[in-house]
């Protein structure tokens, strides 16, 4: 079960990995993701494994005053040593050990789906080279969910498109799109009736009607050394948080930033609206 927390000034129990160690301290920030970039910042070469909100007595009398910090609280036991991919963090006192790099296809899927996940900020790259391996790119989506500072699920949509100006595209905005656990970024690929997905839980999904291009997309994983693995655990497992890099762009200025880009808003989606299963190809936004 997803975890939302509030859009101010709060207080996180952070498990930092350094090494072979592990550091559990306090940290503030505006948002989630400010609070793991403090703690980061405080430990040099540490990645954040887990986290969970702060217990009022772990919160320093510095900040009755404003004063931001980073307090050690001795040491922790993190659900995995995994390097979780930015975005996405499962709470501390679950427990994930088998959580590793790989893909999976899971029996029976329709339509049928091949899930991947890489560690840390290995996703933006990994997501370019199948993009560029791709026989084409028709359009790309750009979904920011409810989650995301308690919206909407907003579905943004360019016009149709090709393979290079996805990849401009999300060169230009990698920052916000890979690395938002609020986000999912979708390219269309229409003659084969399939979709690339940068999922919410930051794993990557080929998802088609037809298995016609499974050896293909099997090899492409393959040659960027992301072997097979008989089951895919992710942070969706147990209970996690979302969140988006310290110095992204809040909701309202990444939709802003999204229709100065010249995206549509194609669909709005309220919390606990019934949601329509994903398209088996893009709509048709020519001209």
């Amino acid at each position: 079960m997803a975890k939302t927390l509030a859009a101010h000034r709060s207080w996180f129990r952070i498990a930092l990995g350094v090494g072979d160690d592990t550091r559990l301290v306090a940290a503030s920030g505006d948002h989630l993701g400010a609070a793991i970039a403090a703690a980061e910042a405080h430990v040099p070469g540490a990645i954040t494994l887990a986290v969970e909100p702060a217990a009022e007595a772990e919160i320093p009398l510095g900040e009755a005053v404003g004063k931001q910090t980073v307090v050690d609280l001795g040491s922790a036991t993190p659900p995995s040593r995994f390097a979780w991919p930015i975005g996405v963090v499962p709470q501390l006192g679950t427990e994930l050990a088998d959580a590793t790099r790989g893909y999976h296809i899971p029996e029976h899927s329709d339509p049928f789906v091949i899930e991947a996940q890489v560690e840390r900020d290995k996703v933006g790259e990994v997501f370019f080279q199948l993009v560029e391996r791709l026989p084409a790119a028709d359009n790309l989506e750009i979904k920011l969910l409810d989650h995301f500072e308690g919206g909407t699920t907003d579905v943004w949509l360019t016009s149709r498109v090709n393979g290079k100006k996805v990849i401009a595209f999300l060169d230009d905005h990698d920052l916000e799109l890979f690395g938002n656990g609020h986000v999912e970024v979708s390219v269309y690929v229409r003659a084969k009736q399939a979709t690339l997905r940068l999922t919410e839980h930051r794993t990557i999904a080929w998802i088609a009607d037809e298995r016609d291009m499974e050896a293909d997309v099997v090899g492409w994983l393959r040659e960027l050394a992301i072997p097979h693995v008989p089951d895919l655990v992710t942070a969706s497992s147990v209970p996690h948080f979302h969140y988006r890099p310290g110095k992204s762009l809040a909701r309202g200025k990444l939709a802003e930033l999204l229709y100065r880009e010249r995206l549509r808003r194609v669909a709005v989606v309220r919390p606990n609206a019934p949601v329509a299963p994903p398209p088996r190809r893009a709509p048709d936004t020519a001209g």
